[in-house]
């Protein structure tokens, strides 16, 4: 399939940047068969989002089969055609929060082990402190089918944080663009490992200050605030050396 005729150049830019995300998420192992979701808003069109299709799996996302959903319409289910836990997630953070126009959902292994560790994620390497004190948790309530639980995952994530694990569940990440959300999963799956890695050696682990985690922390904040920029461009040269298909 190819563009359709009345579809304005933003939307299937982002149609593009979203099927590219897709494919790089089965890049680094975290695709799901056909579970699992990335979310991405409309541009111009703040009250809708771009959602793959229930059935598809992450690798066969491309820019034309993507589905454009109302944020406020009635809810969605599987006989839509839309994983309804899916649908509850992406749209409780994307409602609550206008600011932000990406969210990515994945049960990577790593992300499913650290949900479960009671003393959540440690602020024990460089990559780690980017989540110092800006890292949300959200309490297991069952499988993401019930609409009510919409209000609290947007009451966790809160008004500042673009990172959420959901607990025995698995990774949120958040971001003003495709970009920023891809770059968090992949620091958070990253510091899940790490931690998980060390923790199985037994041995003591040794934490920076307080005051040196935020100030990295900050360091992150002002290296982000360029937009990542350099970092788009890369991912892109990724997915179009694994497949271009995804732009079709």
């Amino acid at each position: 399939m190819s563009r359709p005729s009345n579809m304005g150049d933003a939307e299937w830019q982002a149609r593009i940047d979203l099927a590219a995300t897709y494919r790089l998420c089965v890049h680094y192992g975290w695709d799901n068969l056909i579970y699992n979701h990335i979310a991405l808003r409309v541009p111009d069109e703040p009250g809708h989002f771009l959602f793959k299709r229930h059935q598809v799996m992450f690798d066969e996302v491309c820019a034309s089969n993507l589905v454009k959903i109302e944020l406020r319409g009635k809810a969605l289910s599987e006989d839509d055609g839309v994983n309804a836990a899916g649908f509850t997630i992406h749209t409780a953070i994307l409602n609550a929060r206008p600011d932000l126009h990406c969210t990515l959902h994945v049960h990577s292994k790593a992300g499913m082990a650290m949900s479960a560790n009671a003393e959540g994620l440690l602020p024990m390497t460089q990559g780690a402190m980017r989540f110092y004190d800006r890292l949300a948790y959200h309490d297991y309530e069952g499988i993401a089918t019930d609409l009510d639980e919409a209000s609290r995952l947007a009451r966790d994530l809160g008004p500042r944080h673009k990172s959420m694990i959901l607990r025995n569940h698995g990774l949120l990440t958040c971001g003003t663009s495709a970009s920023e959300a891809l770059t968090l999963m992949r620091y958070l799956v990253g510091a899940c490992e790490t931690q998980l890695m060390l923790q199985a050696t037994g041995c003591r682990i040794v934490l920076p200050s307080a005051e040196t985690c935020e100030h990295a922390a900050r360091q992150w904040e002002r290296h982000d605030a360029h937009g990542g920029q350099d970092d788009w461009p890369a991912y892109l040269r990724i997915a179009d050396r694994l497949d271009p298909s995804y732009r079709t």
